[in-house]
């Protein structure tokens, strides 16, 4: 695939994540997805989970759904403390140590609030809790705060109360390129939205009825796709995912993507792995196989509630996954390409 596609792939990833979306607060990515798909000519929707949907008719009766979960992880305020200082608890996997000190947004009501994600500070003797984050434990969330220099009555007025979410500032969201390569947060799972994109300008008359899902709340226990898959009709269900780069897993970095046989949730469905698995074939596109823990897809949990009869998890290989990830754009181009194909039949 030309370097240019990349380069449009790599924009593509960026505007989506600028788009501040952390679970059940995604308002900002919703709009921006509606607009999109409606510059393609495709028709797509919002439903009362908080799904974006886009539907393209197929040649045959059956129905198969792609989704990508486009919440990222975050923060939710716990207390609005005195002097300006919120404390906030973590929303999904996030750990504060993941993001250090620096700009966090509040999304406030009514204003975004900005503020310091805090841990105090070093130059301390046992006397003070922070001299065990630098020799014992790592940063809890329950030992640090958002320093916002705010009045009560401001903050009040913002709209910043207990509830509300906290994601990385925006600034510091802009993704870096490393060759071929893009770094930045949230991949998981914009990264993955970038390829519903793909293929809602690419397939225009594929073999099946295909409904391009970016799911929401998936982070906090795939909330979006379960309400999807169980009012929805569905052959098959193909989450797109990151997949963890670790020395526990056979996996290589690189332009290969990865198909899940299991995660911590359960089975995935081994004919319609197979069915992938030949159409990479016959494409020559590179696939890796893995069994992995610790992760849940869309499609794995909807499977084990009895949503669909079958599912299956594409992936792209990531390092830092839930921080500062980094991943191949080949791998990413790859996953588009194979998909592509297997909606032509």
């Amino acid at each position: 695939m030309p370097s240019t596609f990349h380069d449009s792939l790599f924009a593509t990833i960026t505007e989506l994540v600028l788009c501040h979306s952390p679970s059940g607060a995604e308002t900002e990515i919703d709009q921006w997805l509606l607009q999109k798909f409606q510059q393609l000519a495709v028709s797509a929707w919002l439903d009362e989970a908080g799904n974006v949907i886009a539907k393209i008719p197929g040649q045959s009766q059956r129905a198969v759904a792609i989704t990508a979960h486009k919440d990222e992880i975050g923060a939710i305020v716990k207390r609005v403390g005195a002097a300006g200082r919120v404390e906030v608890r973590r929303l999904g996997g996030a750990y504060p140590w993941v993001y250090g000190e620096g700009v966090v947004d509040l999304l406030g009501d009514r204003q975004t609030v900005s503020g310091i994600l805090s841990f105090g500070s070093r130059h301390v003797s046992h006397e003070s809790p922070q001299k065990a984050q630098q020799e014992d434990q790592a940063v809890k969330w329950e030992t640090a705060w958002v320093e916002t220099k705010s009045t009560q009555a401001e903050l009040d007025a913002a709209g910043v109360r207990p509830g509300t979410r906290m994601v990385v500032g925006k600034h510091r969201k802009q993704p870096f390129r490393l060759k071929d390569y893009i770094a930045s947060y949230t991949l998981d799972n914009k990264a993955s939205v970038a390829i519903l994109l793909a293929l809602a300008e690419r397939v225009k008359q594929p073999a099946f009825t295909l409904y391009l899902v970016a799911s929401s709340k998936e982070e906090v226990g795939a909330i979006g796709a379960l309400y999807f898959s169980q009012r929805q009709a569905l052959d098959a269900l193909i989450a797109l995912e990151i997949c963890p780069l670790s020395s526990e897993y056979p996996i290589d970095d690189g332009v290969a993507p990865v198909l899940l046989s299991q995660d911590g949730y359960g089975l995935y469905d081994e004919d319609l792995n197979a069915e992938l698995r030949q159409v990479a074939v016959r494409q020559q596109i590179p696939l890796q196989l893995a069994t992995i823990s610790g992760f849940g897809s869309d499609g794995s949990i909807a499977m084990k509630n009895g949503h669909v009869p079958r599912a299956a998890c594409l992936s792209f290989p990531t390092q830092n996954t839930h921080g500062y990830e980094i991943a191949h754009l080949g791998a990413i181009v790859n996953c588009i390409e194979l998909l592509h194909a297997y909606c032509q039949g």
